[in-house]
């Protein structure tokens, strides 16, 4: 019995030492829910006046700008990537008030590209899940989607090639880009792998995991599927099989993780990006992405690119794809920093232009942080 007292003596304690704290607490919360309200009605002003001047709602450029000034004025205890998340979803649900977005991306939901997908926009859009890349950029072009995000590069596995033919193929631009960490789980209905036989996940992410796999689990047969989502839901039907996927993926089927982290790469990351209509404005912190193809003659390559060394244009990506035209010609995905409008980069591709044989300006946009 005095035990018992003791310890009801030290909740009482600890109650009576939180007390104070907590309604601190209640009485900001109560400020920052006036604030924000206050924000919010200010967000639909500035939606009045973009709806007279026919201006897009989003705004990628100056919500990147929001961000970085917060992050600059912040002095903590906050985290700068938790500041831009709160305020990403504020955004978010202040660009709902005027009109909630629809975005594409290849589902079920629970994958890497929903992920991405709420990243960039926040939690207040409307997800379409895509049975194909293919789908997500026919959704966007016939205007059931406001937007698509989908992958274009993983830093394991390369680019995503089908993304890169479907972007030459399309009339939509890219306005927008993700970098997501990609963390890969093992997981069964069970959270072990007593029964299982085989381990079903996307093509890709099968490749990220292959020698973890090997090393581990070597007599597990490993079927590729349209997505991890639909590995994931495989596996949530059926004992004999084991999923690779997120933690989205795992609470969206019920699934308990028996492995973390099992990709080979620990610094696993994907590349997305989000396609539509949109062109944003400068931002400050841009890069343009191209499609360029040359005459099929010695140099043309290295003379085509001059412009951008001349005019101080860095590049950071440089990709080529096979033309499938049967005579060995190729296009080239090129990525360069700044904005199509700065100067100097507006001057390199003038005379990029004059040099190639196709030029394809596939936007310019905000880096990912």
């Amino acid at each position: 019995m005095p035990h018992r007292h003791k310890k009801l003596s030290m909740e009482d304690d600890l109650n009576a030492s939180l007390r104070p704290l907590r309604e601190k607490i209640d009485a900001i919360d109560q400020q920052l829910l006036a604030l924000l309200n206050q924000r919010a009605a200010v967000a639909l002003e500035v939606g009045e006046v973009k709806k007279r001047f026919g201006a897009p709602v989003f705004r990628p450029e100056r919500e990147l700008q929001v961000i970085t000034r917060l992050q600059e004025a912040n002095a903590g205890p906050l985290y700068g990537d938790n500041l831009a998340a709160i305020w990403r979803e504020i955004m978010s649900a202040s660009r709902a008030l005027e009109k909630v977005s629809t975005v594409a991306y290849l589902g079920p939901a629970g994958t890497y590209s929903e992920q991405a997908a709420f990243s960039h926009f926040g939690q207040s859009v409307t997800g379409q899940p895509c049975p194909s890349l293919d789908e997500v950029f026919r959704s966007v072009e016939a205007g059931g989607a406001d937007f698509g995000v989908v992958p274009v590069e993983n830093s394991t596995e390369g680019v995503v090639s089908r993304t890169l033919d479907l972007l030459l193929q399309s009339p939509l631009t890219i306005s927008g880009e993700v970098a997501l960490p990609i963390h890969h789980n093992l997981m069964t209905q069970s959270g072990k792998l007593d029964g299982v036989t085989r381990v079903c996940a996307h093509a890709q992410s099968l490749a990220q995991c292959q020698h973890w796999l090997t090393a581990n689990y070597p007599q597990l047969e490993r079927q590729a599927v349209a997505s991890n989502a639909e590995g994931a839901r495989l596996a949530a039907a059926d004992s004999t099989v084991a999923a690779i996927a997120g933690d989205a993926a795992a609470i969206k089927y019920g699934l308990q993780i028996a492995h973390t982290h099992i990709q080979d790469d620990p610094h696993n990351r994907t590349r997305f990006v989000v396609i539509g209509t949109l062109d944003p404005d400068p931002s400050g912190r841009d890069q343009t992405s191209l499609i360029l193809s040359v005459p099929n003659r010695a140099g043309a390559v290295v003379k085509l690119l001059e412009p951008l060394a001349r005019h101080g244009v860095s590049m950071s990506r440089f990709e080529s794809r096979p033309a499938k035209s049967g005579a060995w010609e190729y296009y080239f995905y090129v990525d360069i920093e700044g904005h199509r409008n700065d100067d100097k980069v507006a001057a390199a591709l003038e005379e990029l232009r004059q040099h190639a044989a196709y030029c394809k300006i596939l936007g310019s946009y905000p880096r990912a942080g």
